[in-house]
């Protein structure tokens, strides 16, 4: 068993998004970006089979995907596969908690 507060622990960058690996083993990675306003995390996929969960724990913004974007507040999620174009931009400070399974 771990704990960690990763709100302490993360920070924030005014050159890029910082992140924090949270947990990695076989079975699932967890990774916390922090993003200030206006940074993102490009629209990307990966070529494998698995899924991922995106969670705002702070702040606003939006889900970005291939053909659109969803606006984003704290305490949503979107899950999708992980083989679907996905990415983040945010609109003030930002946390967000990306689960990862199985683990790339």
């Amino acid at each position: 068993m771990k704990t960690m507060n990763i709100l302490q622990e993360g920070t924030f960058s005014e050159k890029g998004m910082k992140k924090l690996l949270v947990h990695d083993s076989p079975y699932f990675r967890i990774i916390n970006f922090n993003f200030k306003a206006g940074q993102e995390l490009p629209i990307h996929s990966h070529e494998l089979e698995g899924e991922l969960s995106i969670q705002i724990l702070e702040g606003e913004g939006e889900y970005l995907a291939k053909d659109r974007s969803i606006p984003a507040k704290t305490g949503d999620i979107l899950i999708c596969d992980i083989a679907e174009p996905h990415g983040v931009r945010a609109w003030t400070e930002m946390r967000v908690l990306v689960t990862i399974a199985p683990p790339l």
